[in-house]
């Protein structure tokens, strides 16, 4: 009698911590957020993912009911920003905005974080880069392009953003999809590139279309495809590498997303992910992704962590094979 009486004791105390536990989340949810929200980001103001990030917290303060506030944590491409993100507090007060770079920092050694250290909330954005040449450059196709690459074989001088970059690895991308070869030429990011192509000094670029539209409006400049599944809204005449013949470098660019710390009770990210993805929603924010050329990809949570874990085995596999490990 008295075992039963100690097992019974036993299984009504681990009962009641467990609710305790799970009533404590709940709570947790309930009384969430306390005060404003912080929202990290890893790059400097004024940037591209700082305005992404400061239109998207405008758009979901009234669905939060408290004012986001974007701190810029900036720093070694990204990682420091990123390293504060995931050792803040798990209590859903402070969120971050990541980037693509989280998940290939880390196998360049770059970075000690990655996408398992952090609880995904939301995609907003990707970005397929896009291969832009002049307008007189004596190829108007994907296919003509490739041709010629084959034919001279490291005579195209593909500018990017620095070794490692994600214009870089979609360079790379196209070289192991196609079998062809450029001359790859760093610069201190993709505006320089795109001034270098401008001028004659290189013959083409893989980057965002939101980084060539004006140039490509002008006339200046011309884009051969994307790579992606699906054309660009801004580039709807232009096809696809899928359509071209060329899908194995499809998925390559990069793309924002909303995340909290890994150990984040799971009711107070879903209060994050509800108000995020109404922001995400919101007429003026895709708007504003609209007017500057951003691909809007709205994806939950669970999809989001998803698409980052393909993307981390993804690059680990492309930047082995480029030896930048």
């Amino acid at each position: 009698m008295g075992k039963k009486i100690w097992i019974s004791t036993l299984a009504f105390s681990i009962a009641l911590f467990a609710g305790c536990e799970a009533g404590g989340d709940e709570d947790a949810a309930a009384d969430f957020p306390e005060g404003p929200v912080e929202l990290i980001v890893p790059y400097d103001a004024g940037g591209g993912t700082d305005a992404v990030a400061r239109a998207l917290a405008d758009a979901t303060e009234e669905h939060l009911g408290e004012s986001i506030g974007v701190v810029n944590t900036t720093g070694g491409g990204g990682a420091v920003g990123f390293t504060e993100g995931a050792t803040a507090a798990p209590d859903g007060q402070t969120v971050t905005l990541v980037t693509v770079e989280l998940v290939t920092l880390p196998h360049m050694g770059l970075a000690d974080v990655s996408h398992e250290d952090f609880k995904a909330i939301g995609q907003m954005n990707f970005d397929p880069p896009a291969v832009t040449v002049p307008a007189d450059a004596p190829y108007d196709t994907l296919e003509e392009f490739i041709d010629y690459a084959e034919e001279n074989p490291g005579e195209i001088q593909m500018g990017n953003s620095g070794s490692g970059s994600i214009w870089h690895l979609a360079a790379s991308a196209i070289e192991q999809e196609t079998g062809v070869e450029f001359e790859h030429v760093p610069f201190d990011g993709a505006a320089p590139a795109v001034t270098s192509l401008l001028g004659g000094h290189i013959d083409a670029v893989p980057v965002s279309p939101a980084e060539v539209l004006p140039q490509v409006e002008g006339e200046e400049l011309k884009t051969l495809a994307v790579m992606d599944e699906e054309r660009a809204e801004v580039f709807p005449e232009v096809p696809t590498f899928e359509e071209e013949g060329f899908s194995g470098a499809d998925g390559v660019g990069p793309w924002r997303g909303v995340v909290v710390p890994e150990d984040t009770p799971d009711e107070v990210a879903s209060v994050l992910e509800e108000a995020f993805m109404a922001g995400a929603e919101e007429p003026e924010f895709q708007e504003f992704m609209e007017d500057n050329g951003l691909g809007m990809t709205i994806t939950d949570g669970e999809s989001f962590g998803q698409m980052m874990g393909e993307s981390y085995d993804f690059y680990g596999e492309l930047i082995s094979d480029l030896g930048l490990e």
